[in-house]
């Protein structure tokens, strides 16, 4: 593949990814796409995704991006899996991706490696991520219909998604580490009230036990150490993220968290190098929205190669 010049790279085989290699071989741009992993991205950790518009009764999120893969690769992109992008030397006109295993040289790229939830490390971390941990409650909430659960965390994200899961749960525990949440006084004040969400503090997450899904989460009091184990049906972490952005720091710019900043159409501070999905700074993360980005992005990379005349504008096939 190193002697090879593609019309568009992607990095990232997640719904941004994928839709964006769906409107490029739509319109016939040379595209490959390189995905570290399986694709999917953080949509394969989704029991059910029931706010993405098409499918009344929800759908798994292993279907839908399995799904939207096989309608892209039915207009020809090309999927690489396993592929890791550590670097891209950005040449003008020209550039190129450092592989594993290689190098690709592309006219433009979309960055879409989107990001991943700061683990905790703890026993039962990995072992019951996808039956009953989670990281998004806005995707997973309904999973949890009358049942308790527990947040851990105690910003906004944290208290939102506590607020948002009362709307289901029959009680939600949020456990933080400080005596008092980090969140925006608004967030305060409307967990304080709502008679559905409890509060342990001073305290974290030691392990999480179950047989085939979640049962029950142990937790420390970081004052006295003391441990108590809790029966919950799910735990929602959310002690940060990190964007996978660390192969373009210093060729794009990022924000204070490592998010790739972009203008409406997604275009990078690097002319020909375009960002989508959960990789850029946006302040929403949802699978819909990635989608859309992905596709915003195709469209913006398809009007860069028109302009340095490496595709015919309306048509016709990359220099």
């Amino acid at each position: 593949m190193s002697d090879e010049v593609r019309g568009v790279a992607i990095t990232g085989g997640g719904p941004a990814g994928l839709s964006a290699g769906l409107y490029l071989c739509r319109s016939k741009v040379d595209t490959v796409l390189f995905e570290q992993e399986l694709t999917g991205g953080q949509a394969l950790y989704s029991p059910l995704i029931e706010n993405y518009p098409g499918f009344p009764e929800g759908i798994g999120g292993a279907e839908l991006v399995e799904r939207i893969k096989t309608q892209a690769e039915r207009f020809g992109l090309e999927i690489a899996t396993f592929s890791r992008v550590d670097g891209i030397d950005d040449g003008g006109d020209m550039k190129t991706l450092m592989l594993e295993n290689g190098q690709v040289r592309a006219r433009a790229i979309i960055v879409a490696t989107g990001r991943h939830p700061r683990k905790m490390g703890i026993p039962g971390e990995d072992e019951y991520t996808g039956r009953g941990i989670s990281y998004c409650a806005t995707c997973d909430a309904p999973l949890f219909r009358d049942r308790v659960v527990m947040v851990i965390g105690g910003g906004d994200a944290a208290v939102e998604e506590a607020l948002h899961l009362v709307l289901f749960a029959s009680k939600v525990i949020l456990v933080h580490r400080r005596d008092e949440l980090r969140a925006s006084d608004y967030l305060k004040e409307r967990a304080a009230a709502e008679p559905k969400l409890d509060f342990v503090w001073n305290s974290v997450l030691a392990e999480v036990k179950g047989d085939k899904t979640v049962q029950s989460a142990v937790v420390v009091n970081k004052e006295t150490d003391e441990r108590t184990e809790i029966p919950v049906s799910g735990v929602f972490i959310y002690v940060g993220n990190i964007p996978s952005s660390s192969f373009v720091a210093g060729l794009v710019e990022l924000d204070d968290a490592g998010y790739i900043k972009t203008d409406e159409t997604m275009a990078t501070s690097a002319p020909g190098i375009f960002a989508a999905g959960d990789v850029r700074a946006n302040q929403f993360k949802q699978v819909i929205i990635s989608a859309a980005e992905g596709a915003l992005a195709a469209s913006s990379a398809q009007r860069y190669l028109e302009r340095i005349g490496a595709r015919k504008a309306y048509g016709g096939a990359a220099v």
